[in-house]
């Protein structure tokens, strides 16, 4: 994710500075100097930085109460706060209502993502329950109008538009008037890229603006631009009443921090981010979420939601077989297309408390991975899939079977065992705690005695590697207590 190895370094900062068994104004110093170093290289304005600075130094107020652990919670909820308040103006964004005719203009820059933001905007309201219809007034780039008709076309989103009308603001009124009448509840117009030295573009827009009175217009800009693009904002919002901000590219791995200044040039609230190229990689936008992953905080609220979306039975054969410590080949087959319902493993590793620098290539590479398992698996027989010593019944011979089958190697199905003997061995550790109560009442990890023995297993069962990304034993009940709280 683009801005990961900015938090990635703001993350490094702070844990250099957990470290220090003194906590004075020199170490504070040298963590706001570390910040700063990485909000610059990633392109984040100076006056910003200055401002982020000042911010954290107001917050941590040092005094000589603030000492020990509970001046490092105060630094670190301090970086938390400046970040998300640069990304949060404090100004409620318009959200489309039902039963009403809702306008809203797109502006942007030209390669910004524009387009391609309409019909996810769209579709995302469509899945509401709104009628949505997008109209596309942009005449200044040649297969504009392509572009948006095909797109809506997939989204099964209604389009207007015109290829003998050449001047946008005919087109705009004529396509807001007209999808008024057909009753639609979110009319979005789409209108042309420009820069700020075009003048032209811009009295263009200011008259599109005129003509269909939106009642939000909203500033697409892309993650990968430099500086240059807060200058651009600013020329935006001076000529129009910029209301909402979507931030596409997101899924690219730039700098990005242009977009951030920028964001703080508009004072107006960044409504989604874009992650890809397709209709679902479009994510309503949250300061706390968004600040969360970046700094590996995690997001367990949007994990737990995940969880619920994908209608996983927590009850089923396969999870009591779980508690039994029993596991075969068909148990990591039916565990694994549970896993795949999840979505991206790059996306849910963000997610995830520690993890959120596993997530992006990584993440990408283990979901190619489990789809290979899955096609493995496939290859098997019945009799391979449910016998509990399959891995002495793996000879060379059924190995390559199975190989040939799935279309993979025999390096891959031997790494398809290791990790079946890896996961097995896991399940037989959880199989002797108390693992029914722990997932339905993951709070009984933090009281007691034997709730500590519980966390302690638990850690014992998990990779070492995984323990030590989730922040060790502590990491580990943190990210339980935070379950405990969604669950009551």
């Amino acid at each position: 994710m683009v801005l990961a190895e900015l938090g990635q370094k703001i993350g490094a900062a702070l844990q250099k500075m957990s470290k220090k068994a003194v906590l004075g104004d020199d170490e504070v110093k040298e963590l706001l100097n570390d910040i700063a170093r990485a909000l610059l290289q990633a392109d984040v304005n100076i006056q910003i930085v200055k401002q982020l600075q000042l911010s954290i130094k107001t917050e941590v107020a040092l005094t000589d109460d603030a000492v020990g652990m509970n001046k490092r919670k105060i630094l670190q909820q301090a970086v938390f706060n400046a970040i998300r308040k640069i990304l949060d103006p404090g100004v409620k964004p318009f959200v489309p209502r039902k039963n009403a005719t809702n306008v809203v203009m797109f502006v942007g820059l030209q390669g910004s993502g524009k387009t391609t933001s309409c019909t996810k905007y769209a579709a995302y309201f469509q899945r509401k329950g709104l009628k949505t219809a997008v109209v596309c007034a942009d005449t200044f780039r040649a297969g504009a109008y392509d572009q948006l008709k095909q797109n809506a076309a997939k989204a099964k989103v209604r389009f207007y538009g015109s290829i003998v009308e050449s001047d946008p603001v005919v087109i705009a009124r004529e396509g807001v008037a007209e999808l008024k009448k057909e009753k639609y509840e979110l009319i979005i117009v789409d209108t042309s890229g420009r820069h700020k030295q075009e003048a032209a573009l811009f009295d263009e827009m200011k008259q599109v603006q005129e003509a269909v009175q939106p009642n939000d217009i909203i500033f697409v800009m892309s993650a990968t631009d430099g500086q240059g693009v807060q200058d651009q904002a600013t020329q935006f919002k001076a000529k129009v009443p910029v209301g909402s901000v979507i931030v596409t590219k997101l899924d690219c791995h730039a700098k990005g921090g242009g977009a951030l200044s920028a964001v703080a040039a508009t004072k107006s609230p960044i409504i989604f981010i874009g992650t890809g190229e397709h209709v679902e990689d479009f994510e309503l936008f949250s300061p706390d979420t968004f600040v969360g992953k970046m700094l590996g905080m995690g997001d367990m609220t949007a994990l737990v939601d995940r969880l619920k979306d994908a209608n996983i039975d927590e009850n089923s054969e396969l999870y009591k077989r779980f508690q039994d410590g029993q596991f075969t080949m068909r148990d990591m087959y039916e565990h694994l297309q549970n896993v795949m319902k999840l979505g991206s493993m790059g996306k849910v590793m963000e997610m995830i408390p520690g993890m959120s620098q596993l997530g992006g290539l990584a993440g990408d590479h283990t979901t190619t991975v489990l789809k290979a398992f899955i096609h493995m698996l496939d290859s098997m027989t019945s009799k391979e899939l449910d016998d509990g010593k399959v891995k002495k019944m793996l000879t060379p011979s059924r190995i390559h079977r199975i190989a040939c089958g799935s279309g993979h190697s025999v390096a891959e199905v031997n790494n398809l065992v290791v990790s079946y003997t890896r996961f097995e061995e896991t399940v037989k550790k959880i199989g002797k705690m108390n693992f029914k109560q722990m997932s339905t009442d993951p709070s009984a990890m933090l009281s007691g005695r034997a709730g500590q023995q519980q966390a302690m297993q638990l850690a014992k069962a998990l990779n070492p590697q995984m323990l030590k990304q989730l922040g060790g034993l502590g990491g580990l009940q943190g990210m339980m207590k935070q379950l405990a709280q969604m669950k009551s």
